[in-house]
């Protein structure tokens, strides 16, 4: 123990010496603030996505122009896990494309909301219809 003049010989004093105040209100505000802010953004989820039916034909829309330009990495991309691993990306126009020209005519949805079968309409009158699945997205996976 050293001995000698301290700075504060009775030590230090209490930094909180009032009563403290409780503020549940502000609790519940935030909690409940969180709360709207979640349920608000989970209804708000579908009109920022779209619906699967739009999801589906944008992403055929995509699909097709990609192939048309020759863009095969980006097809490749949208196919889903199963046709993937069967197709190399260069074999993917070959496998999909049966016109020139196509564009999506109408989408027809089965199993649920889960898969969608999208129309093609080709220039020569011709027609397909490509599935998509949820898979990460909307993926292309098949045709017939």
């Amino acid at each position: 123990m050293t001995n000698g003049p301290f700075l504060y010989d009775e030590g230090p004093a209490p930094l909180h010496t009032g009563t403290p105040r409780r503020r549940p209100w502000l609790l519940l505000a935030i909690f409940g603030g969180t709360a709207v802010v979640a349920v608000l953004m989970v209804l708000a989820l579908p009109l920022l996505r779209g619906s699967a039916d739009e999801q589906a034909r944008e992403s055929v829309g995509v699909f097709l122009a990609s192939l048309e330009k020759g863009d095969t990495e980006t097809a490749h991309g949208l196919l889903c896990d199963e046709e993937r691993a069967r197709l190399a990306p260069d074999e993917v126009a070959k496998a999909y494309l049966a016109g020139e020209g196509g564009h999506v005519v109408s989408t027809q949805e089965a199993d649920g909301g889960s898969v969608q079968h999208v129309r093609v309409g080709w220039d020569d009158g011709s027609a397909s219809t490509l599935t998509v699945v949820r898979e990460d997205g909307p993926r292309i996976c098949g045709t017939d």
